[in-house]
């Protein structure tokens, strides 16, 4: 019943991750496109009102006009719309489904003795922790030293984000040298994730409702708390698709299993950073083929260097017998897929369970390595060959 529970617990989690994440991204990315079609307007009218920008859009069977201004309109209405609780949510939730997969299983999913042997599990929790503060105490400060203009102004996205992009590398050795390979990715990809989540709570936000409580007290809005909630509003749409890609990694044990998964890591968020730039280049009317080939050029070399080598197989070589898989499942697979309480239902203690999942054994323990989770039982490379012999001999 408990893992009954659990399975419940993992599922609706889950699910409400994988919904604020697509509402706070879906609006996030909106918005960045929105900015960059604004076009200033002809209309005196508008002039008149410091509208800054408008745009014209057809969806749904109607027709919209969004209008920005430069700070806020003279006149601000009472019924605002806010965009704060996709992001939060999108956080807790994660958060919510890493105390419970990982936090809480810290000795499975956290550690993996092979990379580094923790005293106890709670030194890996903490330690996982201390990497989402210590990477907003390292973006805050990359933001504060280096995001600022000699004027005391906002500015320098670049050397903001290079700062950045050096710390998710570092962090990623580190990480990837700390816990085990599918949690590392998720610790680093959750790191990110809190700055973004940060930049909502810390500054978008806030410095909206200061611009508000200015107007409505009759005082000028302070135009430094608009330049600091773009300024974080465009690092979030950069960090995006990292982020994901980090989430998605750990389905995937051919890219955390990796004897330099860290790299492996790195050169990912780097092609969906390029990906993104190649769209919001686009969006301004700018040619940014040279991102997108970056993007795919990146992508195409991870492929190559993790795609399987093909063993030739001696002509002298034995055929592997029943006897020699069913020991070596016994040994590394049975305590999680064996009786009625196994694993997605996937039974391998019988002759007619191996042979009913031949190809989904190959496909998860010889090509993607993704089984077992976390190598836990210590399946070695040896066997994963064995195994990868059994499932390419004829019937």
């Amino acid at each position: 019943m408990d893992i009954y529970l659990l399975d419940w617990a993992n599922l609706l989690l889950r699910w409400l991750h994988v919904i604020t994440v697509i509402a706070w991204i879906g609006a996030s990315f909106y918005f960045v496109w929105l900015d960059n079609h604004l076009v200033k307007p002809t209309a005196d009218d508008l002039k008149a009102k410091g509208v800054d920008g408008e745009l014209w859009a057809v969806h749904g069977g109607g027709f919209y006009n969004p209008q920005k201004y430069m700070v806020a309109p003279a006149n601000l209405p009472q019924d605002l719309h806010w965009f704060y609780w996709e992001s939060y949510w999108t956080w807790m939730s994660g958060f919510g489904l890493f105390v419970v997969l990982y936090l809480a299983n810290a000795s499975q999913m956290l550690i993996d003795p092979r990379v580094f042997a923790w005293g106890a599990p709670w030194q890996a929790v903490a330690a996982a922790l201390g990497f989402l503060l210590m990477g907003t105490v390292v973006y805050e400060a990359a933001c504060h030293t280096l995001g600022r203009t000699a004027e005391g102004g906002v500015g320098h996205d670049g050397r903001v984000l290079a700062a950045v992009a050096v710390f998710v590398v570092g962090a990623s050795w580190l990480a990837c040298h700390l816990f085990a390979g599918r949690a590392a990715f998720l610790i680093v990809g959750a790191t990110l994730a809190t700055m973004m989540t940060g930049n909502v709570a810390h500054w978008i936000i806030p410095g909206q409702r200061k611009v508000i409580a200015q107007m409505r007290s009759g005082l000028k809005p302070d135009p430094i708390h608009g330049q600091r909630g773009k300024q974080r509003s465009v690092h979030n749409t950069y960090f995006g698709l990292p982020v994901l890609v980090a989430m998605l990694s750990n389905h995937y044990g051919m890219l955390y299993q990796h004897p330099h998964n860290w790299a492996v890591l790195a050169l990912m968020m780097a092609a969906g950073v390029a990906i993104r730039v190649f769209f919001v280049k686009r969006h301004k009317g700018v040619n940014s083929w040279g991102a997108v080939a970056l993007g795919v050029a990146l992508l195409a070399g991870v492929i190559a260097w993790l795609a399987p080598r093909p063993q030739a197989m001696a002509a002298t070589a034995e055929p592997v017998g029943l006897a020699q898989m069913q020991a070596v499942v016994a040994q590394r697979c049975a305590m999680c897929h064996s009786g009625e309480a196994a694993q997605k239902g996937v039974r391998l203690d019988s002759a007619e369970g191996l042979a009913i999942y031949k190809a989904r054994i190959y496909q998860q323990v010889v090509v993607q390595r993704a089984m077992p989770l976390n190598n836990a039982t210590g399946l070695t490379d040896d066997e994963r060959a064995l195994i990868g012999r059994w499932s390419q001999q004829a019937p």
